[in-house]
């Protein structure tokens, strides 16, 4: 089964379009290397799927070619100890450590812009 067909199955993204650009852009790894979207996964392949930075690391259980209800697609995968490890460390630095930029959206206002050169002078 390809791996974008699965991604979608196992619910880690809403449409399969959605899984096929994660896949192009890098975000997706079977075994450590990069992938297609037509790389077949097969049961006992270590996916790596980086999801807005949050990277969960599972192992494939099962094969579905079809999207079914949560409980159902949660059986298809089991996540790695470590990989859960490191994905609640990650969830919890984000929780205590907001980024600073994170609400800011478009482009600087008047009053930014002067914030910002106030800050960025070296006089």
């Amino acid at each position: 089964m390809r791996i974008d067909k699965w991604l979608w199955a196992a619910r880690f993204f809403k449409t399969r379009s959605l899984a096929s650009d994660a896949v192009e852009k890098g975000r997706v790894k079977i075994g450590g290397a990069n992938v297609k979207p037509s790389k077949d996964v097969r049961v006992g392949d270590i996916v790596e799927i980086d999801i807005e930075r949050l990277v969960w690391q599972v192992e494939v259980l099962g094969i579905c070619d079809v999207r079914g209800p949560a409980p159902v697609a949660q059986t298809l995968y089991a996540e790695t100890g470590e990989g859960r490890a490191k994905r609640m460390a990650e969830a919890e630095r984000r929780k205590n450590f907001r980024e600073p930029a994170a609400e800011l959206q478009g482009r600087p206002t008047k009053r930014d812009r002067r914030t910002i050169d106030k800050f960025s002078r070296s006089d």
